[in-house]
């Protein structure tokens, strides 16, 4: 089914805008969605094999998620577990609606499987992603996997409120998140990576824990876990501060990592060109950099605190670098594009062997062997 996509499908998606073709595919997932038929025939063909995980209080099928910024309004929800995942990462998601930035915002770069975009959070904002995910459990169709929603900032919203930004989000979307992402390393809004910075960052942590535990209160239910999404050009410092605040605030992990605003060496012209766009890059250039990240993190952490790595996921030896660097769970998005929707099932297949080729009675006796 691979080899079909790369070889027929692929090269007429990829005759397409970037982003058209992203929209049409969601599109044609929302959809799906809507019919449990549908999503039971997706099941057939593409369900991934039982590797279950627990972690962050939350058990997963299989360790493998799609990252944030696949399906930002939650168009797909019901789609994502019926394609072989094991959780799914809504947004990201701003308090108040916004177009993101002038078009065109996403590229591709063919020869080397990486995408580049400044797409600016540009979303339906959290009260109609509240609608459009109360919608899917009126219907009976929200997934047996976890659901995260990642955060971002509002670019209406100044620096110095942003912690009103992030947890008003958090207050009008609790009751539908398994978990919540605090996405402060996006490069495409201005300004948003300088609240990795410790003095900043704390302020939003202690803000949506506030709000996290108010809104458990208030329903009578266990805090969710809060995870924080960090940049990969992080400096040990930065790296080491944002380590000791998940700590002190007790939140549930790190999501290791962003794109990066790095650029490979290429000696192909037109690989080149595409380059100069400005802009996050994810895919297989960032891989190296995301895995290195999760190995600093687990040590810097001592393996004590949970890592969602992700960033250039191609294949199941990819996936098991990221696990055996140090991370519990992993994500990709890139790779959907380039390798089609079989990409999650060949993964877990590959993951099920190792784990019993290295003689490990689960994935999770893997997370961080190599670290």
């Amino acid at each position: 089914m691979s080899f079909l996509y790369r070889t027929i499908l692929r090269p007429a998606v990829f005759l397409q805008d970037s982003e058209k073709a992203h929209n049409r595919i969601i599109s044609t997932l929302a959809r799906t969605s809507r019919s449990r038929l549908l999503t039971s025939l997706l099941g057939n063909l593409y369900s991934s094999p039982e590797l279950p995980v627990n972690v962050i209080g939350l058990d997963f099928p299989n360790p493998l998620g799609i990252a944030a910024g696949m399906d930002k309004n939650g168009a797909a929800v019901p789609s994502w577990q019926s394609i072989g995942y094991g959780f799914c990462e809504i947004g990201g998601v701003t308090l108040h609606d916004q177009p993101g930035n002038p078009k065109p915002r996403m590229f591709r770069v063919g020869k080397d499987k990486a995408l580049i975009n400044r797409m600016g959070f540009n979303n339906i904002g959290a009260q109609a992603l509240q609608k459009q995910l109360q919608f899917w459990k009126d219907k009976g169709l929200w997934p047996d996997s976890p659901v995260g929603i990642n955060l971002g900032k509002s670019r209406v919203t100044p620096l110095k409120d942003a912690p009103s930004d992030y947890s008003g989000s958090i207050k009008i979307l609790w009751m539908h998140a398994d978990f919540f992402v605090i996405n402060v390393s996006s490069p495409n809004t201005p300004g948003l990576r300088d609240l990795q910075e410790a003095k900043n960052l704390e302020l939003i942590i202690k803000k949506c824990c506030e709000t996290n535990k108010e809104c458990s209160n208030d329903e009578g239910n266990i805090e969710k876990p809060i995870l924080v999404k960090i940049a990969p050009e992080l400096d040990d410092g930065f790296l080491e501060d944002i380590v000791e605040l998940v700590k002190k605030y007790n939140i549930s992990g790190i999501v290791a990592t962003n794109t990066t605003i790095e650029r490979p060496e290429t000696k192909n012209v037109s690989s080149e060109k595409i380059y100069k766009e400005i802009g996050g890059l994810s895919g297989a250039p960032l891989n190296s950099k995301s895995t290195e990240m999760i190995r600093k993190i687990y040590k810097i952490s001592e393996g004590n605190i949970p890592i969602i790595g992700v960033g250039g996921i191609f294949t199941a030896d990819d996936a098991w670098e990221k696990i055996t660097a140090g991370a519990s769970l992993i994500q990709l998005y890139t790779g959907l594009v380039f390798e089609g929707p079989g990409i999650a099932k060949n993964i877990i297949s590959g993951l099920k062997k190792r784990v019993k080729d290295e003689g490990l009675n689960s994935i999770s006796e893997a997370v961080g062997l190599k670290s």
